[in-house]
């Protein structure tokens, strides 16, 4: 590994009471040429910090005594220019955007890949060596999403940077992706979380409607106004307002939206006298906004103006290592709003719902646990307790196994030319496709991709050197 972004020898101290994890970062760090100390408590780093300080710190969320949280509400005060990296098991966005509001320069999930982590220390250091001090944001209630999937850690890494901010974000995701839970998770961690937050659907208020029912009306501007109506962007002023659905939008309205995205300045329907608001907009779409843009469906300059912080929900089904973790999360959530016993899946009726392609994503999920939770008969649910299209399977194709056919075909052929080593010619290219096609479905994450595949991760990165895969 090069070193090329770090000036001279930086010092970095690990923490962590698992004595693996500092071996295994220990001896990452110290090839990648840093001066490494590992600790295995936050107090023993701290009494050494009253001696000399790390360029950077590495630390585990959760240890006996001192935590991660509690290590870096310390450091906030006594060495606030250290950029702190906070490692953890605890995939969720709660541990997420705790770590960053506290002040964490990162949030790296276990497992994690070396390789990444070394990197990242080295972002740090160039970070603490550039930035003279750090700001400290308080802390506030994080919802409660969790996930695993490195799409879902994308996510809370953008909650926990935005915690901060009170910029326009857009929310793309299929229905069922908890596209209203991350906006509320963006709120509920803004700085305008004690103002309003109002939420409207466009697509569910009718297109004759929706303009009233966003800018208001004054009294007799139309046929039914007995009254003067305050619109939504009134009661958000000073706070956030949460735009669902904005790819359905009536392009009529696209304009007068654009206006007050640009000048916070708008007329209510039938008005005179031009009102000026201060609102945060939090949008969201199931609709693919490019598409809509180029048929002349959705203005291109209101889509530039929403597409500043762009945030991807995953579909459930690209998130499938979460639904065992989920289901048992709605369980319980379903029991205890009906004052019984939370049941548990099986063993095979969890493998089972983790082949369903999950049409309505994670809400369809809830919705099939609360069901489970009323009508299935027993404490433990099998296979046979799921609705008709989970324990059938119906919408997961069976494929023909055509590629032992075609494999069969290229063997025989090979053999029929006189080709030697066949077997090593065959099965480098066989070993080339399922690496190629399951580090394009993690995302170039080697240590998921050696997981899934059933490898260690330095096998992995033998094979991929051996065969010279480009993963470029």
């Amino acid at each position: 590994m090069t070193n090329s972004s770090v000036p001279s020898v930086a010092r970095v101290w690990v923490i962590d009471d698992d004595a693996s994890i500092r071996w295994v970062l220990e001896k990452a760090l110290q090839r990648a040429d840093l001066d490494v100390r590992a600790f295995a408590s936050a107090s023993e780093a701290l009494n050494r910090l009253a001696v000399t300080s790390p360029d950077v710190i590495v630390t585990d969320i959760r240890m006996p005594e001192l935590g991660g949280l509690q290590l870096l509400d310390r450091l906030q005060q006594d060495a606030p220019q250290i950029p702190i990296i906070v490692i953890t098991a605890h995939t969720d966005l709660d541990s997420a955007v705790a770590s960053y509001r506290r002040g964490a320069f990162e949030y790296l999930p276990k497992p994690f890949d070396i390789d990444d982590a070394v990197a990242l220390v080295k972002r740090a250091i160039d970070h603490s060596r550039n930035t003279k001090s750090r700001i400290d944001v308080p802390l506030s209630r994080p919802p409660g999403i969790i996930g695993e999937a490195t799409a879902m850690q994308d996510v809370f890494r953008a909650v926990g940077r935005l915690a901060g901010s009170d910029m326009n974000v857009l929310i793309l995701g299929e229905s069922g992706t908890g596209k209203e839970l991350l906006a509320q998770a963006l709120y509920d961690n803004s700085p305008r979380n004690g103002n309003a937050y109002v939420a409207l659907n466009t697509a569910a208020i009718p297109a004759e409607l929706l303009e009233s029912e966003l800018f208001g009306h004054e009294r007799g501007a139309f046929t039914g106004a007995h009254a003067q109506r305050i619109g939504r962007f009134e009661q958000a002023d000073g706070g956030t307002l949460f735009l669902d659905e904005i790819g359905d939008m009536p392009e009529a309205l696209q304009t007068r939206l654009l206006r007050v995205l640009s000048d916070g300045q708008f007329y209510r329907v039938g008005g005179h006298r031009q009102l000026r608001v201060d609102v945060r907009i939090l949008a969201a779409t199931n609709q693919n906004l490019e598409a809509r843009v180029a048929e002349g469906r959705f203005r291109e300059d209101l889509y530039h103006r929403l597409n500043v912080i762009r945030i991807a929900l995953p579909p459930l089904r690209d998130r499938r290592d979460d639904i065992p973790t989920l289901a048992r999360n709605f369980m319980a959530q379903a029991a205890a709003q009906l004052n019984v016993k939370a049941k548990s899946l099986r063993a095979d009726t969890e493998q089972q719902i983790c082949r369903y392609d999950w049409p309505g994503n994670v809400r369809q999920l809830e919705n099939v646990c609360r069901w489970l939770t009323v009508m299935a008969p027993g404490q433990i649910v099998s296979i046979g307790d799921l609705p008709p299209e989970l324990s059938h399977n119906q919408n997961v194709p069976h494929e023909p196994r055509v590629w032992q056919r075609e494999l069969r075909r290229i063997v025989d052929r090979q053999l029929a030319l006189g080709e030697l080593n066949i077997a090593k010619r065959v099965g480098e290219e066989f070993e080339r496709v399922l690496i190629e096609s399951t580090l394009h479905y993690t995302g170039g994450h080697r240590q998921d991709a050696a997981r899934r595949l059933g490898w260690g991760r330095n096998t992995l990165t033998r094979k991929i050197k051996d065969l010279d895969i480009d993963i470029s």
